[in-house]
């Protein structure tokens, strides 16, 4: 039966449905769309309008792309209807108390088990813990469609690794990790996934494997990145630049290039809650991952601090200090701000009565407004600046020089630049008589 469906899907006789539409689910619809019938399902109507018009609304893609692809993009449950095939790509956050919040991830779950028919396939792409797909979906899946697991339809497990913002690793080039419930049904995944998976797929032994293997990668990245700010802080006390002795470390051939920074957006800065989440439900208390989650959680308060103590020490009265946030995304060169930490920096800031000059030029000054309350500025709205803080390193940024900043403070007082990642070498501006300041 399985095989009847890859070659229905192959010659155009199935199509198969991608449900949300996000930065994980577009590419792949976009992906698969080149060689097969897509339909695009996501609940919210406005996005499937603007994808409708042509328009990109994770801005990763392009609009152009999205004006010729092919994909059906819908927000009616009635276009799912006689599909077989479906990937399950949508978001899976945490609630307030780092507890993962599921409910994406289960009211999809809920959308295709009212549309399954026997012979279905079901593949689920959303981070999970171990365990969330065979104990959580599966039953809703079986409640909603009366349908029996392992019988009537199965199910696999493909973990999303796209890097919202990466020109070079990409969907196609991105070794796919691929599972199921059995030996049938990981190679049906595997076949559908090698149409457009130019690097290949990774045949997991089973479910939770693919969902644990997930979840450590952003894991083991987020432990690294917490070990580095660390060691910025400490440097920071010991008056010794972070960035030099990383420099000098990095020329042993096995030393892991990793930078201190704002851990925010919604893989690393949640993925290890999850993982920590079920390892407490088997009883045992993560060390290392909850950690590194808390030094990573609390690094834009201290930036924030640093920048404070600084102004005091150059002698600024902080009641009238201009101060300018370059970048609100929580990465470079990327539109996406879910749970960026710049914002931690900014609410921190505003506690001292500072006027802040935020600017990002990619980010949807309306989206950020509606959920911040954050009215963003142009490049050109910096001046007479008594600092800034260049906290995430755009290329319009990275391609500025000390003299762009030179122009934007106050004439008659010493230049504050808070550099945060360290993009821009400290010399050429300690030369022009700023104070430089990085993690």
């Amino acid at each position: 039966m399985i095989d009847k469906l890859y070659e229905d899907i192959v010659e155009h006789q199935q199509k198969i449905a991608v449900i949300g539409l996000g930065y994980v689910g577009l590419p792949v619809a976009i992906a698969f769309a080149k060689k097969v019938k897509v339909v695009g399902f996501d609940v919210d109507q406005n996005k499937i309008d603007r994808y409708q018009e042509g328009v990109d609304m994770t801005g990763d893609i392009g609009d152009a792309i999205i004006r010729d692809c092919t994909i059906e993009f819908t927000a009616n449950e009635q276009q799912l209807t006689d599909i077989k095939f479906f990937i399950i790509a949508v978001p899976t956050p945490i609630q307030c108390g780092n507890v993962p919040d599921l409910k994406f991830v289960q009211h999809a779950s809920r959308i295709v088990g009212r549309k399954l028919t026997p012979g279905a396939v079901i593949v689920y792409e959303s981070t999970v813990y171990p365990g969330v797909t065979e104990d959580i979906c599966i039953p809703v899946l079986e409640e909603e469609s009366g349908l029996t697991y392992g019988v009537d339809f199965k199910v696999g497990y493909s973990p999303e690794r796209i890097n919202p913002g990466d020109k070079v690793h990409r969907l196609e080039n991105i070794v796919k990790v691929v599972s199921g419930n059995d030996e049938e049904t990981l190679q049906f995944v595997a076949q559908i996934y090698e149409l457009i998976i130019e690097a290949g797929v990774y045949r997991a032994e089973c479910i939770k494997v693919a969902e644990a293997a997930k979840v450590i990668e952003n894991a083991q990245r987020d432990i690294n990145i917490a070990f580095m700010n660390e060691l910025s802080m400490l440097f920071n006390h010991m008056k010794i630049d972070t960035k030099a002795v990383l420099k000098a470390a990095g020329t042993k051939w096995n030393f892991l290039n990793f930078t201190p920074g704002l851990v925010g957006g919604h893989c690393i800065g949640i993925d290890p809650y999850y993982l920590t989440f079920k390892a407490e439900d088997c009883g045992y208390r993560s060390k290392i991952m909850l950690a590194g989650r808390h030094i990573n959680d609390g690094m834009g308060k201290y930036v924030a601090q640093h920048i404070i103590k600084s102004l005091v020490q150059q002698s600024h009265e902080l009641k009238n200090a201009r101060i300018g946030i370059l970048g609100l995304a929580f990465k470079e060169d990327c539109p996406d701000f879910r749970n960026t930490k710049v914002i931690d920096i900014i609410q921190e800031l505003k506690e001292y009565g500072i006027t802040l000059i935020i600017v990002d030029p990619l980010v949807d000054v309306a989206q950020v407004y509606k959920e911040h309350g954050i009215e963003l500025s142009p490049l050109s709205a910096l001046n007479n600046m008594n600092a800034i803080a260049v906290a995430v390193p755009h290329k319009q940024f990275v391609e500025m020089d000390v003299t762009d900043f030179a122009n934007m403070y106050c004439s008659n007082e010493k230049k504050v630049l808070f550099d945060i990642k360290g993009i821009y070498e400290r010399r050429e501006f300690e030369e022009r008589d700023f104070y430089y300041w990085s993690l």
